[in-house]
Order: structure tokens, then C-alpha cells, then sequence
């Protein structure tokens, strides 16, 4: 298991919460939660060693271009693809009302 940490700049605080996905299924699990304004964590856990590249990557497409939220995100992954993770994360999005 390895415990990533990243942030990016974002605006103003999430207005809600989400939990979307289940890490049991073998696929992952994404909880969304406001944060401080102008930053977005994110904490990803995750059973594959040596994917913080990957990660970092994924997250920088996902947020080039665009101000996201400001949130807290915790990621409990169990080898996901990066497109469940993308699926996911905009699931997650548009359950508190940000897409």
C-alpha cells in the first residue's frame, strides 16, 4: 500500500459532499468533502507501488484548463484504470453539483 498526497489551486469551497464507488468491488472509492478556498488535496491510497507519476499525471489533464472547487478528496484505490478514476472523480463532481 502507498499513500499519495497532491494539490492543485482551485476556487472557492465545494458546496457539498460524495461518496461514489466502492473500493470492496475491486475498483475504487472516492469521497469529496468542501476544503479551504484556493486549494484542492487530494490523498489517493493505493495497492499499486510506484504510480505517483500516473497519478499526478491524470490529475493534471483532469484540471488543466479549469478552476475546480476547493476540496478535501480521499481516494481509496484497488488498481484502478485511469479511466474508472476519471469516471469516478467527475461522478463524484456532479453529485455536488460541479461539473
Amino acid at each position: 500500500m502507498e499513500t499519495l498526497s497532491f494539490e492543485f489551486p482551485a476556487g472557492q469551497p465545494a458546496r457539498g459532499r460524495a461518496l461514489v464507488g466502492c473500493v470492496g468491488s475491486g475498483d475504487l472509492e472516492v469521497l469529496l468533502e468542501p476544503g479551504q478556498a484556493g486549494t484542492l488535496t487530494i490523498q489517493v491510497q493505493t495497492s499499486v507501488n510506484g504510480s505517483q507519476q500516473r497519478w499526478q499525471h491524470l490529475f493534471a489533464r483532469m484540471f488543466d484548463g479549469q478552476t475546480p472547487p476547493a476540496m478535501l478528496i480521499d481516494i481509496h484505490d484497488f488498481g484502478a484504470t485511469p479511466g474508472v478514476v476519471r469516471l469516478r472523480l467527475e461522478q463524484g463532481f456532479e453529485e455536488i453539483g460541479h461539473e
